[in-house]
């Protein structure tokens, strides 16, 4: 059968590595290492392969110059679908169908101008101040150091931040307390999210099932009204809801509950690692604090908790060495699948005369990993350098493969169609963290081990730490 399939390809089809067990193929292996996986079979069948894993065909293009006529076919090999019918199953809410909720998908897409412009401006200035509440509140007793769990740390802060900048206030006494208990349901569900993205069925999940019931009613109409202050963009989101019938409270509340997890699903354990990486490296954070500590001066701002620091996006985005530090620790520990379907037999046309005969419904994917691991384009891939994305003391964008300039270097955030539309508000909260972490506090490890990648998550985003690590820190002098 093996044999069968391997050979029974179409002109133009790529190679078939389809494995020996059935409907899984290689499922197995791929989870287990992908990268590795993937190199293997480059090294054997060239830049341009389909591979069967789990009942699917996805035929993987390895050549990044390649890239560019896959992401630009947006007709024929198609995102938003597949992407709508994974949200829908792993968040709960109905599929977003024409014929029921005709232009729901489309109104929700234009919603995202929010986070864009001077839209950007304003939901990223309520950022900064509810970081720096946060700070104060959880660290201006710091005189002497504090010791914490470093992802624990960053998971409290980002998430109570990003909830209260989105979705406002919880006005009650306890809001903080309110805030960590939604925190510490989501950290539960969202242990499962790999494997509700492969398709497992919730009920096999032990209290998942339970968790995102509990989630979902934290988002109900009667629970939202409540929280004062939220974002433009979520009451645009509510504006839309309300103008559909066949959409009750509980799909409504489902969709919050899934923009929440689209916004700290992965800015959570991006955020970790590059503060783990700046730690790690003396050289590293003295030159960024550094470059904190000019901004300040320059612009007359004084830095501690009692102090309220304002940022424009123009000098967040001439923080070099801070965002080169970012996109460094971007690179390391994203391990995102460009995912397309196609939607009709397609004859894919690559550059050099090349041609790839698709069939409807086979999976197109790029891996970028392999791209941001690749010692052609990055010397010494694995190592952390800081300033890898600085040249001449301006920001690096020229990277080259074969001695040609690459169009993709640095695909954290996807790609097209499918490029996540929240990024610019992800990477400015981020840098934003660093920034008021490093201007207020002196921070250290306090354990001496490495800190690797957990591999569970490849192909869905950022990966996560396989094990939390301490660190402390205390009021700068």
């Amino acid at each position: 059968w093996f044999f069968f399939l391997f050979f029974n390809r179409k002109t133009g089809e790529p190679p078939l590595i389809n494995g020996w067990i059935p409907y899984l193929g290689k499922a197995l292996i791929f989870r287990k290492d992908a990268y590795k996986f993937l190199l293997d079979q480059q090294k054997k069948f060239g830049d341009i392969f389909t591979v069967h894993i789990a009942g699917r065909y996805i035929t993987f293009i390895m050549d990044p110059f390649q890239y560019v006529y896959v992401i630009r076919n947006s007709k024929q090999l198609e995102f938003h679908e597949f992407a709508n019918k994974m949200a829908s199953k792993t968040f709960d809410y109905p599929a977003l169908s024409k014929g029921k909720f005709p232009e729901l998908k489309e109104n929700l897409h234009r919603i995202y101008q929010y986070l864009q412009g001077k839209p950007l401006d304003i939901i990223s200035d309520h950022m900064m101040k509810n970081l720096q509440d946060i700070f104060e509140w959880k660290c201006s007793q710091a005189t002497d150091w504090e010791t914490e769990k470093m992802y624990k740390f960053c998971c409290s802060v980002m998430f109570e931040a990003s909830f209260v900048t989105l979705y406002g206030r919880v006005p009650a006494a306890d809001g903080h307390k309110v805030i960590s208990e939604i925190r510490d349901k989501f950290i539960k569900f969202d242990a499962s999210f790999p494997y509700l993205a492969a398709n497992i069925p919730i009920e096999l999940l032990g209290a998942t099932k339970k968790v995102r019931k509990e989630l979902i009613h934290h988002f109900l109409l009667q629970n939202m009204t409540k929280w004062l202050g939220g974002s433009k963009v979520v009451q645009a989101r509510q504006d839309i809801f309300e103008k559909y019938e066949l959409l009750g409270d509980y799909d409504k509340a489902a969709h919050h509950f899934a923009f929440l997890w689209a916004s700290v699903g992965n800015t959570i354990p991006a955020t970790f690692w590059a503060m783990y990486y700046l730690l790690r490296h003396p050289e590293a954070l003295a030159a960024v604090r550094d470059e904190i500590d000019h901004l300040l001066q320059s612009t007359g701002q004084k830095r501690g908790p009692t102090y309220n620091i304002h940022l424009t996006r123009e000098q967040l985005d001439n923080l070099v060495y801070l965002e080169s530090a970012l996109n460094e620790s971007l690179r390391m520990c994203s391990s995102s699948m460009n995912i397309r379907i196609s939607q009709e037999d397609f004859v894919l046309k690559l550059e050099g005369n090349q041609e790839v005969v698709l069939r409807k419904g086979d999976w197109i994917a790029l891996y970028p990993q392999i791209l941001h691991m690749d010692p052609e384009v990055y010397e010494d891939p694995k190592e952390y350098k800081f300033d890898r994305y600085i040249e001449n003391g301006k920001k690096k964008t020229t990277f080259f493969k074969a001695g040609r300039k690459l169009k993709y270097f640095l695909m954290p955030f996807g790609s097209g169609i499918s490029m996540c539309p929240g990024r610019f508000l992800a990477m400015n909260e981020m840098k934003m963290f660093l920034f008021i972490l490093l201007s207020h506090f002196d921070v250290e490890l306090a354990e001496n081990k490495a800190v690797r990648l957990d591999n569970s998550r490849m192909g869905l985003g950022i990966l996560l730490p396989d094990v939390d690590i301490a660190f402390r820190y205390k009021l700068r002098s």
